[in-house]
């Protein structure tokens, strides 16, 4: 019974610490991965909670293409003028992401 319940499955260690990408083409489409949760978004601004901290993507005609919330993955359409993180991920307390976005 041992060789099905393997305490040190592959499938534990990637649940733990999913990836973080960010994909661009042409400044025209974006697709972002290790999205845990889509914060506020509309055609001049998204604001996404990603395993890296809070992401904005500025710009104009902003659509989303693709929400898959299982697997993190957020695609964007429309001419991206800005991206940008706004907390600090290196383990120092942040004064909250929406006091950085109205500095």
């Amino acid at each position: 019974m041992d060789q099905f319940y393997s305490s040190n499955s592959s499938y534990n260690k990637e649940r733990q610490a999913p990836d973080h990408d960010i994909i661009m083409k042409g400044r025209k489409k974006i697709e972002i991965t290790g999205v845990k949760h889509v914060e506020s978004f509309d055609h001049e601004e998204f604001l996404l909670e990603t395993v890296m901290g809070f992401l904005a993507i500025k710009g104009s005609q902003l659509k989303m293409q693709t929400l898959n919330v299982e697997q993190g993955v957020v695609v964007i359409e429309g001419k991206i003028f800005d991206i940008s993180y706004l907390d600090d991920h290196d383990g120092a307390q942040s004064k909250g992401f929406l006091s950085k976005l109205f500095k």
